[in-house]
């Protein structure tokens, strides 16, 4: 299978007052189409300057990235970002920033009605039908953020990029959201690269978890194959012992092998199990 995503052998060198700084070092990575990928690691392991690369908005220093064999090296539609923070207008209903994105994307290509008719459907996606006619300051962080979710859809992106979307709401409401993610990726079959510090939610979600390295010149230190079927339960999974198996690999990795840096292979089809490196 020709991966969507091509994510080549990138370094990442960031100028500053005391020399050159090695964020990222041989980052090496073939994404598959409909995969749900998950970058996990400690703070500063270069996991959202990996997105950034992806999403256009920084240029990788050595290698490059190439979505379906053309090379990035700006921002595009084809790649949706959603952020921490929903990053909606104040000032604009829930339906008119989603309209915002369907605008720039498709301006040229939908009638007013094609128009009105795709921003109500993707916004009945994210279950926010309901709720298109109020302002951000009129509704919760939860349905802020799937509005957000809404407006990168609208824009028929091949990559979802998301950097923590639901680190700042509350458990309950995170829950939920995760519900309606697995929800519309199994629905959209779209390929989906999510930055998480949750353990449990990067297996609940991910077909692969991407574990970097600590920082300077982190890198890819193992890459696991999450191969529990879908459509998955949180409930029925808590007591599965392949689900308890894999969230264990996930944290030995984290607290105990993090600082393995010795370069291995990572171009792993979805279905293969995960490579371990040797310590350094």
């Amino acid at each position: 299978m020709n991966p969507i995503l091509d994510i080549s052998n990138i370094d990442m060198v960031f100028p500053t007052p005391k020399g050159d700084f090695t964020a990222l070092k041989g980052v090496d990575l073939k994404i598959n189409k409909g995969e749900f990928i998950s970058l996990i690691g400690h703070s500063g392991c270069g996991k959202s300057t990996v997105l950034n690369i992806v999403a256009g908005l920084n240029q990788a220093t050595n290698g490059g990235v190439l979505l379906n064999n053309k090379e990035v090296n700006s921002p595009g539609p084809e790649r949706a970002v959603v952020f921490q923070n929903h990053s909606l207008l104040p000032w604009l209903t829930a339906y008119e920033n989603v309209e915002l994105a369907v605008k720039q994307v498709f301006a040229k290509s939908k009638t007013e009605a094609e128009t009105k008719d795709w921003i109500e459907h993707n916004l009945k996606l994210v279950h926010m039908d309901h709720a298109m006619d109020k302002k951000p300051d009129e509704i919760s962080g939860g349905m802020k953020q799937r509005v957000g979710i809404a407006r990168a859809l609208a824009m028929e992106p091949e990559i979802l990029l998301m950097d923590e979307p639901f680190g700042a709401l509350d458990a309950l409401t995170r829950a939920h959201m995760q519900d309606s993610l697995m929800e519309i990726q199994q629905s959209l079959n779209n390929t989906v690269i999510m930055i998480t510090h949750d353990v449990d939610e990067a297996v609940l979600l991910s077909d692969r978890i991407v574990m970097m390295t600590n920082g300077p010149e982190a890198t890819i230190g193992e890459i696991l194959a999450v191969d529990l079927p879908r459509p998955r339960n949180r409930v029925s999974l808590a007591n599965d012992p392949q689900y308890n198996q894999l969230r264990s690999q996930v944290l030995s990795f984290l607290y105990e092998k993090q600082r393995k840096i010795e370069p291995i292979n990572h171009n792993l089809d979805s279905g293969q199990k995960s490579n371990r490196s040797q310590v350094a």
